[in-house]
């Protein structure tokens, strides 16, 4: 056969398939019909699937699901009715009907829109035998949350109608439907919310429905959402919430040997059912309109603190493995550091001649200052001499993300040598320039789950597991980074020494917790006290505990809290023997807390900022 046989008969084989292809695609095979006459003469009707359940760690229920009922309409199956009694029937007023009725029909005269939406279990029997008199509305039953422990609500987040942004973002999503916007619920959307099912209804050319499409061969059954067993410990996070009432501030507690979050409270907050069904828009409106306590904002991720002596900590494990300082190194205290002749970093009054271990539960300013300035002053310059700091401190998980499961969060700030050139344009700063580090002022700035990750860090002897809220998927697994270890860059011998150094802070009579201490618990911790030109000083406390094997590690900041042994303090130890003991013994202490209240220095503070106000205009 000659080429150009060849090719005719190539070009007639090509021809047959595509034609073959073409008869299939349009004649036999119906999967692509159904979505062309949807339009025309099939209805779709979605099965909403029940969310998936929340529990604790000890399997208490934190969400659950209630029946709720929303009125649907298609605007172009709507008959003339009788509309004074359709209004009186939904309890809603003439206007108010137009108002929903154009919304709908600007929507989509021919797709379902939801008109009244969270109709109570109470009005819905009576609905059922009313609604089949007025045509082109029926009533589409949803899960709604529930939330028995009435706690933990910047964990837990809510659910919201879907807006138009996010239904042009995700196809999944149709108007009306709900997703996850803040908390756990948003992070495990996709898990929590199950695959809806989809019933597909033929009608005649009269727009009657007829029946099942097919005999149902496209549709698709819900598939219920995946259950969640949380981190958290309930009766921790509650009574958590409780020592916080009236003060403003955030708590976060982890179990070092898994990085799994036990509590992660911010103070004030809200009960999350304010958050669900038809007052779920008045109430959003006055949670985030509330503009001085701001119970939206979740102090424990998102609010940003100078660290203050907590920090100590991390300046003397670095001072250990950069070899600039060991346990024997002595320095001079008169009553604070020397930084210039017109400067000085003051100290309260204690015995000189400081070497670690005293420097530590004393909290020595002088001491982690001259060690500050002898790991910047190590290298050539001091751009070498911080940038080396700045990767020991952002080894703990301070000045970034996590990546974690926790929605929302802010990434503090950790400076490096970039940072002090645009500072100082000329680049003539030092050690001297940026004193205040040392001691966790400065420019350093941490949130409460950084410092609370830090101190799980050194309660590991050097590593962390990154922090999480979710410990269990049904029918699922969890990220693997929360099963990997993150090290430090230091190494696992230099923490004997701090640690010690905390356990005297209890231990010690001159310990700066030593009032704080809990019989038959090894505490170790360190007391702060963060500046704040604001107002009050912040009470700021770390601690872990048991010493060796440690069960938990928190971080307490409560704002204007005067000093960390005053309010952050009793606040953590109360909370470590809780959850390790069950209860506590310090009665006295616990009932101390629960009535106590800053709320005058709140007041204090309002009023300067309205004074300050009014003098700018």
């Amino acid at each position: 056969m000659n080429k150009g046989g060849l090719l005719y008969i190539s070009i007639l084989l090509i021809g047959i398939i595509f034609i073959g292809k073409l008869f299939y695609l349009q004649v036999l095979d119906n999967k692509y019909k159904i979505s062309h006459l949807n339009n025309a003469s099939i209805k779709r009707v979605y099965d909403y699937p029940e969310r998936g359940y929340i529990y604790d760690r000890n399997g208490k229920l934190l969400v659950a699901n209630q029946q709720s009922y929303d009125v649907m309409i298609v605007p172009r199956e709507v008959k003339p009715l009788d509309t004074l009694e359709f209004c009186e029937l939904l309890k809603i007023d003439k206007q108010n009907f137009i108002k929903r009725y154009n919304r709908a029909k600007n929507h989509s005269p021919r797709l379902p829109y939801v008109f009244l939406n969270h109709v109570s279990k109470n009005d819905y029997a009576y609905l059922q035998e009313k609604l089949h008199k007025f045509k082109g509305f029926y009533i589409q039953k949803r899960s709604i949350r529930q939330y028995p422990m009435k706690s933990g609500a910047n964990v837990l987040g809510y659910i919201s109608e879907v807006n138009l942004n996010q239904i042009k973002e995700n196809g999944y999503y149709q108007q009306g439907e709900l997703i996850g916007v803040k908390g756990v619920e948003r992070t495990y959307e996709k898990i929590l919310r199950g695959i809806k099912g989809i019933k597909h209804i033929q009608k005649d050319r009269f727009n009657k429905e007829i029946g099942i499409y097919k005999d149902g061969v496209y549709d698709t059954l819900a598939i219920p959402g995946k259950d969640l067993t949380l981190t958290l410990d309930a009766a921790l996070q509650q009574y958590g919430e409780h020592l916080m009432i009236n003060k403003r501030g955030g708590i976060v507690a982890i179990e070092p040997s898994s990085g799994e979050i036990l509590s992660l409270i911010t103070a004030p907050s809200y009960d999350p059912n304010m958050m669900v069904g038809r007052k779920r828009s008045r109430n959003s409106t006055i949670l985030f309109g509330d503009t001085i306590n701001r119970p939206m904002y979740d102090r424990g991720l998102q609010a940003e603190y100078p660290p203050g002596s907590p920090f100590k900590i991390l300046t003397g494990l670095i001072g250990l493995q950069e070899g600039v300082i060991n346990q024997q190194t002595t320095f001079t205290c008169s009553h604070g550091y020397r930084i210039s002749a017109k400067r000085k970093m003051g100290c309260h009054p204690h015995a000189s001649q400081v070497q670690l271990n005293f420097g530590m539960y004393t909290s020595c300013n002088a001491y982690f200052a001259n060690t500050y300035k002898r790991i910047i002053e190590k290298y050539d310059t001091p751009h070498i001499g911080m940038d080396s700091w700045n990767k020991h401190v952002e080894s703990f998980g301070l000045g970034n993300f996590f990546g974690n499961d926790v929605y929302g969060g802010r990434k503090g700030l950790i400076p490096d040598a970039d940072f002090y050139d645009k500072w100082y344009p000329a680049k003539n700063w030092r050690a001297l320039t940026t004193i205040s580090n040392a001691i966790g002022q400065g420019e350093v700035l941490t949130t409460p789950i950084q410092l609370a990750n830090m101190t799980a860090a050194v309660a590991n002897r050097g590593f962390y597991y990154t922090p999480h809220l979710v410990k269990v998927i049904k029918d699922d697994t969890i990220d693997t980074k929360f099963i990997t270890k993150n090290v430090t860059t230091i190494d696992p011998q230099h923490f004997d020494p701090i640690i010690d150094g905390l356990f005297d802070v209890f231990e010690n009579p001159k310990g700066t917790a030593y009032s704080s201490r809990v019989e038959g618990i090894e505490i170790c911790g360190k007391t702060g006290t963060a500046q704040n030109p604001h107002g009050q000083d912040h009470s700021i406390f770390i601690a872990f505990a048991p010493k060796d094997n440690p069960k938990i590690a928190i971080a307490v900041f409560v704002e204007n809290g005067y000093w960390g042994s005053r309010w952050a303090g009793p606040i953590a130890t109360l909370m470590i023997e809780k959850y390790i003991n069950g209860e506590t013994s310090r009665k006295y202490l616990e009932e101390k807390m629960f009535n106590g209240s800053l709320q005058d220095e709140y007041d204090k503070q309002l009023i300067k900022t309205n004074a300050a106000s009014e003098g700018e205009e």
